[in-house]
């Protein structure tokens, strides 16, 4: 009876602990006040500013983002037509775009909001017998009345490749098989998208839906 009732007592202890343990690492609800306040109606993209090595991460991520704002119910400026627009107006470079202050951007684009990107972390990263391609950076959504943020999340995913089992050669080739494969086509716009749906529709931490948004029909 005493083994008993101290077993009990232990996995009530456990318990406890793992109960206690989600509960301290559960990120809290986001705080919505701010974007529910303005309930912006269009949205901006600028090319984002890009803190890798990869020179081809600003434009690859451009192409992946308008579709998951879109989806949530907001109008999104084309990506491409505004980064031409800018250029032909002086403004060259990701970095000058992003300084373009608040008022100027509601007054000549009439955009509600302006999406800052930061990317951290970007492409295909080959180490010796493995390799992973990573999409990693934040987004912030700021409001061109008020420069407000109304929305930040950080997006990030990678995909690692194994060796399937084979042991050393076996990973040898998988590593060379990936590398030529990678070099020719490019995965990381396939991995932001899927960071990118992530970040925009986490629970308790995505984008709310837009005035625009339609839910998706049940099958």
């Amino acid at each position: 009876m005493k083994i008993t009732k101290t077993i009990t007592a232990v996995c009530i202890a456990c318990l406890t602990l793992f109960v206690t343990g989600c509960q301290t690492t559960m990120a809290p609800a986001y705080d919505y006040t701010a974007l529910n306040s303005e309930k912006p109606k269009s949205i901006l993209v600028l090319p984002p500013t890009n803190n890798t090595v990869d020179v081809t991460a600003t434009y690859s991520y451009l192409s992946t983002v308008s579709q998951p704002i879109a989806e949530k119910g907001y109008y999104v400026f084309p990506v491409s037509v505004i980064d031409s627009f800018l250029k032909e107006n002086g403004l060259p470079t990701p970095a000058e775009m992003n300084a373009i202050p608040l008022d100027k951007i509601s007054e000549h684009i009439g955009a509600d909001a302006v999406l800052y990107v930061n990317i951290t972390d970007w492409g295909q990263k080959y180490v010796l017998l493995s390799s992973k391609t990573v999409a990693r950076g934040q987004l912030q959504l700021v409001s061109t009345k008020t420069g407000n943020l109304l929305w930040d999340a950080p997006f990030s995913f990678e995909q690692a490749s194994d060796s399937g089992g084979n042991g050393l050669v076996g990973a040898l080739v998988n590593a060379v098989v990936t590398q030529i494969i990678g070099s020719i086509n490019d995965q990381t716009p396939q991995i932001a998208r899927v960071a990118n749906n992530i970040a925009f529709n986490q629970k308790n931490r995505g984008l709310l839906p837009g005035p625009y948004y339609v839910a998706p029909v049940k099958k």
